[in-house]
């Protein structure tokens, strides 16, 4: 056994460990699964694997899968239920999403319901800790827990652990949050399809052989399988939307520099963070993401994390126009749209427009998809760090990995100019001019036109099979621009059958 192999048989032993054995889900409930796993379409909800593991009691099914986000903080302040009722119940279920779909990284179980009887003493006082009080939040791995540790899927990384939590962190656990997991990534997060060498590969809940997105894939599948309430994500490029897209959550992409991101563990070289990355949430519906932004920019973020403004919340109460005007970004011909999401975006523009919105059709020559796409991409690999730390770890890279930067090379110089013989301090130059032009044309776009928002996809496709997504073409514009994003949910979702029928004859770009 090599040095590294050594290594990741040990920190899966310890995840492992950490889940009671009380909490093991039985073989004949693992056996409803069609092997190998991955490779067939087992849908994990519908087979109700969690019900039927006969782990969680009724009321913790209830806790987990019949409370709104309201009812759930409702019950908590007003002390209907305790906060160890509702992270046991939580911890439950996580613990069973990991045995069904390896969503999980770090598991603090123990620590949880400890934190929890902490702060239902604090109640017994006629006290709550904050707007969160006795709420669980899963995060996803790249955020620092003190004494675990936050590996991004590198093999290198597992011979440290954090000294210190993420500011983010402290906020959540200030606004009485218990931190209970952290969640999957892709090996150095450096692509869409959840999946490395030390934990293995997230499996999306509602089609096992379909990814469930990535960079934040762990919490995709994790908030689809309710076993979380509320999660935090990352997003540089669309890692926060396209699990959400991939799992069927909600999800909100702020802009920079609003929620706190300091004191991430990352793969960069300091200072090549030419797009910055940002945090935000995943839940089950608009109120709870809009409850997490609220809740943390109200805490006043900046006393603790440099990295975010000092800008209180905003209400746009009172302020609603009666109707909205809404651009449709088209499809970009580089990044052809598959069916089902060209069904999702029609569907969404007729229910808009059928609620009295002005559709505004945008014109492709100036929206810049692929272009924005190229630029992000040389962008980011300006930066070579991520490989010197996969191969201090002497690991191999992982098939998704391998795959997306094969993509990348493929994009060419459509937009921008050949840069292999600049410097990088000149690339760098040429690369942000494009981006300021970009951002220019969007501008004219956005005033010429008085749009409120715009209507567009939040990758090429749904789901699509393991380690094939490719560039997150209609995400990365956004990052470029630096603009919000939310990704719902269309009142009817597109049946496992359509997912199946969409991906026969369509291949990755």
């Amino acid at each position: 056994m090599s040095s590294w192999t050594e290594k990741i048989e040990n920190k899966r032993r310890a995840r492992e460990n950490a889940i009671p054995e009380a909490w093991r889900v039985p073989a004949h409930v693992l056996d409803a699964l069609k092997k190998p796993v991955e490779d067939h379409n087992n849908n994990v909800i519908e087979l109700e694997l969690i019900r039927k593991s006969g782990i969680l009691s009724d009321t913790e099914l209830k806790i987990t899968e019949d409370l709104e986000f309201e009812e759930l903080l409702s019950a908590l302040a007003l002390g209907k239920l305790t906060s160890v009722d509702v992270v046991t119940a939580f911890s439950k279920r996580a613990a069973v999403a990991q045995q069904l779909v390896n969503c999980l990284t770090e598991i603090y179980f123990d620590e949880a319901i400890e934190q929890a009887k902490r702060l239902d003493e604090l109640h017994s006082l006629g006290r709550l800790a904050g707007p969160l009080h006795g709420l669980p939040i899963s995060l996803k791995d790249s955020f620092q827990v003190t004494g675990s540790h936050a590996t991004l899927g590198v093999v290198s990384y597992l011979d440290h652990t954090s000294e210190f939590n993420s500011p983010l962190v402290d906020i959540l656990l200030e606004l009485g949050a218990v931190i209970y997991v952290k969640t999957n990534v892709p090996q150095t997060l450096a692509t869409v399809d959840t999946d490395n060498n030390i934990f293995g590969r997230t499996l999306n809940t509602w089609n096992t052989k379909l990814g469930a997105g990535g960079s934040s894939g762990g919490e995709g599948a994790l908030a689809a399988l309710h076993g979380s309430p509320l999660g935090v994500g990352t997003d540089v490029g669309g890692s926060i939307r396209i699990p959400s897209l991939c799992c069927g959550t909600y999800s909100f992409k702020p802009t920079e520099n609003r929620i706190p991101y300091g004191g991430q563990k990352d793969c960069l070289q300091p200072g090549m963070d030419f797009i910055l990355a940002f945090a935000g949430p995943l839940g089950h519906s608009v109120q709870s993401l809009e409850f997490f932004m609220k809740a943390v920019i109200g805490s006043h973020p900046a006393r603790l994390d440099s990295t975010v403004h000092n800008v209180p919340w905003r209400s746009l109460a009172g302020q609603q126009k009666a109707a909205l005007r809404v651009g449709v970004l088209p499809e970009d011909p580089r990044f052809p749209l598959h069916p089902t999401m060209k069904r999702a975006l029609s569907e969404a523009a007729r229910k808009l427009q059928a609620h009295g919105n002005t559709l505004i059709s945008l014109e492709n020559h100036n929206c810049h998809v692929a272009n924005a796409t190229e630029t992000a991409w040389k962008l980011f690999g300006i930066d070579d760090a991520a490989y010197r730390h996969v191969q201090a770890g002497q690991e191999d890279l992982v098939p998704s990995v391998k795959y997306t930067h094969g993509q990348a090379r493929n994009l060419g110089y459509q937009f921008i100019p050949y840069l292999s013989q600049k410097d990088r301090l000149a690339q760098l130059a040429v690369l942000r001019s494009k981006r300021a032009l970009i951002a220019d044309d969007w501008r004219e776009i956005w005033f010429d036109n008085k749009l409120d928002l715009v209507l567009c996809p939040s990758a090429q496709s749904t789901a699509v099979v393991h380690d094939r997504f490719g560039l997150p073409a209609y995400t990365a514009l956004t990052n470029i621009l630096n603009v919000n994003k939310v990704y719902t949910i269309l009142d009817e979702p597109i049946t496992l059958g359509s997912i199946d029928n969409a991906l026969k004859g369509v291949s990755g770009i």
